[in-house]
This record gives structure tokens, C-alpha cells and sequence, in this order.
């Protein structure tokens, strides 16, 4: 397991410019998003990419699955995966029907058990279509303080009962330190995701206390909030999980920070906390 950037962490860099920091701090995958892979062209992405001889160990994201128009674009999120050859399309699933992000509740669907059966019919409708493209699809639980808005999936075990009726390479998961470390489950869940090879993805950053106000920016630098990683790693280790380790936050102050010494000190913080280099 190795280091990967995802782009989020350093988002005012440009695809090109977090790739050639990527090479600079000798950082051997990155985590694309679908936004800053448009702004750049997707042709020109995987050229910058494969030029650089980096590994795509996401592309963020596919999902909000609750909504009744999700297909079109998630099929092109899918094929955008497998041009890329991504290892993984993490999926964000959606929150309740009609609760948007950042918005006043309006007209809204209260139906949590609904909401999480129209995840599961439209996984039926895209894994077929990933599994024709070699595209995995990644489910992502959040933390719960996202339910209504985010992610109907809160926990890995819903998320794996979800995946279960497919393939492990069509439908995987997302181990993301910040959403699971809470869950009293998550070891016997992590070892369960091992067991049935759904793991996809393992992401890391902290969990801050206090959050911020948007929680959303809730995330940290390894080392600067509550979770503690080894026990994770060593976890999604024993459970056969060999690919990428993500470094993924959404924080204000990191954002604003010089993108190089965000870098440094993530190199310098995974190494000490979450696994050797």
C-alpha cells in the first residue's frame, strides 16, 4: 500500500499541477474529480497522467442515487473511470430525495427505508453497465450527521449487504477513516469486507473536535483530530487490501495553505501515523 493524493486535499491545484507535485514529493497515485478532470479535458488528463507514470486510484465521484435522475451522468462518470483506468468510481449514494446540499428544505421525501431501496434499484441499473466497461464501483458510507443530505449509507455494513448480489470487482467499497472510525462494527466490518474482496479504496484523514461549523469541512490532517489509524491499517492490511492509501481532506486552512508544504506535511504525517513509507 502506497500513498495517493487525492486531488481534494490540494484543491486549488489544477490536474496538471497536482500531478507535477505528485512528482515532485514523489507520490506515486493520485484521487481525481470528475470537475477539475472536465476543466482540464479528459484526454489531456490521461495523457498528464500516464506521462507522469502515476496510478489513477479514484475517480470522485458517481452516486446521489435517490434522485430520479441519476442515470446519464453516472454513466459517464463510468466511462470517464475507464478511460482513466481508475481503480475504482467512488459513489456517494445520495441523501433522502429532495434534500440538496447547502439548501433550505423545500418539498422533501422523509422515507429513509425508500431512499436506501432506490440505491439498491439503481446499483442494478449502473453495475451491469461498470462491469461491461471494467469499472469498479466504490459505496462509500458517510458518517451519519450526513444521512439526510450526503449518504443514506452510514455504515461499511450496509454498504457491503448493498454490494453483496454483485461481482467484487463491479461493486466494492470505500474504508474512509473520517466516516467509519466511530462505528463499534468497523473491525468485524473490515474483516468481513476482506473476506468477501470488496475493499476498493482505504481513505484517510482526521476527525476534528470541535467540527467546524460546515461540518462537511470537518476533516483534518492525520494527527490533528481523534481517530487513531494504526488499528485501521493494520485492520485493512490483515484483510487483504494492497492497493492505494488516499489522503483525502476537506478543511479550510488546508485548502488555503501553500499545496506544497499541504504535501510535505502529509508525506511527513502518513509516515508517522498511518504507514511507513
Amino acid at each position: 500500500m502506497t500513498l495517493s493524493l487525492n486531488q481534494w486535499t490540494t484543491r486549488r491545484w489544477s490536474v496538471k499541477e497536482a500531478v507535477d507535485g505528485c512528482v515532485r514529493h514523489g507520490v506515486e497515485a493520485i484521487g481525481l474529480w470528475r470537475q477539475n478532470v472536465a476543466e482540464q479535458g479528459l484526454d489531456e488528463t490521461i495523457m498528464l497522467v500516464r506521462d507522469a507514470g502515476l496510478r489513477v486510484s479514484s475517480l470522485c465521484r458517481g452516486g446521489f442515487l435517490t434522485g430520479d435522475s441519476y442515470e446519464e451522468d453516472n454513466r459517464r462518470a463510468i466511462d470517464e473511470a475507464a478511460a482513466l483506468g481508475a481503480a475504482c468510481l467512488v459513489m456517494v449514494v445520495g441523501g433522502l430525495p429532495g434534500v440538496v446540499p447547502g439548501e433550505p428544505l423545500g418539498e422533501i421525501s422523509r422515507d429513509l427505508p425508500d431512499a436506501r431501496k432506490r440505491v439498491a434499484d439503481a446499483l442494478a441499473v449502473l453495475a451491469p453497465y461498470a462491469a461491461e466497461r471494467g469499472v469498479r464501483l466504490a459505496l462509500e458510507p458517510l458518517h451519519p450527521m450526513y444521512c439526510a443530505d450526503r449518504a443514506v449509507l452510514s455504515t461499511l455494513g450496509q454498504s457491503l449487504d448493498l454490494a453483496a448480489p454483485y461481482a467484487p470487482e463491479t461493486v466494492g467499497v470505500v474504508v474512509d477513516t473520517f466516516h467509519v472510525w466511530w462505528d463499534p462494527q468497523v473491525f468485524e466490518q473490515i474483516e468481513r469486507a476482506g473476506r468477501e474482496g470488496r475493499i476498493a479504496s482505504y481513505q484517510v484523514c482526521d476527525f476534528l473536535s470541535p467540527l467546524p461549523a460546515d461540518v462537511l469541512l470537518g476533516r483534518g490532517m492525520m494527527g490533528d483530530g481523534v481517530i487513531d489509524f494504526g488499528p485501521l491499517t493494520e485492520a485493512v492490511t490483515a484483510a487483504g487490501y494492497a492497493g492505494d492509501i488516499e489522503v483525502e481532506i476537506f478543511n479550510a486552512d488546508v485548502w488555503a495553505a501553500d499545496p506544497d508544504e499541504v504535501m510535505a506535511t502529509m508525506r511527513a504525517r502518513f509516515a508517522a501515523l498511518v504507514r511507513p513509507l
